[in-house]
């Protein structure tokens, strides 16, 4: 039996000209980026370089475990900065949140208001926040603690303002038409439909700020990157391998952990 498959429809020649564009533009891309930043290929390659990686990575493979109870303490530090900053950030951010959504606040100056400031906070990265409030505060865990709130307001006020608006607003409209006040039309009408994705972003977001706490110790705001950074000043790359393993078996458990719970929530 002979299958007759349909012909083949024609590529347009203006489909064609825009895929040959985009290979063009993607490659010219990827050239003026590595001239521009002007990589020494020699000096990676280098016998001095060879040296160096053969000295440190079997150090990091053999990490110091005597270091293992001022790593552990270090760690259990950064964990409770990441929990501060986003329970802090988790708060701060459903106001926002409120305000950017446009089925809540119908005024559409403050809802542009709302989503400039979100956008404005989430352009600053943590490291920058951090290096910012360790002027004002000094070098402390409570500058990384209000580094990872601050940033973290920025992604959290935009979720939620999305969570509020996909709610079903029929509800809503029920309890106003029978006489439910503004507070009871918020608990018994809204906060049921959000307070689900609303904890599921809080602990996604906790996630990231975990990864993020471990960086903000190296510009001195507390934590496990604190050590990171005395270490590798030190040049003890046994003990950076420690602080390595217990970051990797630390954050993998936290996304298990995390992961099993947003799913029960959600």
């Amino acid at each position: 039996m002979n299958l007759t498959l349909p012909p083949k429809k024609p590529r347009s020649a203006a489909k064609t000209i825009r895929n040959i564009a985009v290979v063009i533009a993607v490659i010219a891309i990827y050239t003026w980026t590595f001239t521009s930043i002007n990589i020494d290929w020699g000096r990676i390659f280098s016998e001095r370089t060879i040296e160096n990686m053969g000295r440190v990575i079997p150090q990091l493979f053999s990490p110091d475990w005597l270091t293992y109870s001022k790593v552990l303490s270090a760690m259990m530090e950064t964990l409770a900065m990441a929990y501060t900053g986003t329970l802090m950030a988790a708060i701060l951010a459903i106001p926002f949140g409120f305000f950017a959504a446009s089925n809540m606040v119908k005024n559409k100056f403050f809802n542009t208001l709302s989503k400039w400031a979100l956008d404005a906070i989430r352009a600053f990265p943590e490291l920058m926040l951090a290096i910012i409030f360790i002027a004002a505060v000094g070098p402390s865990p409570f500058a990384g603690v209000l580094a990872i709130a601050i940033g973290s307001i920025g992604m959290l006020g935009k979720l939620y303002c999305e969570v509020i608006e996909s709610i079903d607003m029929n509800v809503v409209e029920a309890l106003e038409a029978n006489g439910a006040n503004k507070l009871q039309v918020l608990v018994y009408g809204i906060v049921p439909q959000i307070l689900p994705e609303f904890l599921s972003y809080a602990i996604y977001r906790f996630e990231i700020d975990v990864r993020a706490s471990t960086i903000l110790g190296i510009v001195g705001a507390g934590g496990i990157g604190m050590l990171v950074s005395i270490a590798t000043q030190n040049r003890n790359w046994d003990e950076v391998g420690m602080i390595l393993l217990v970051i990797i078996i630390v954050v993998t458990l936290i996304d298990y952990i995390s992961a099993a719970i947003r799913k029960r929530i959600v």
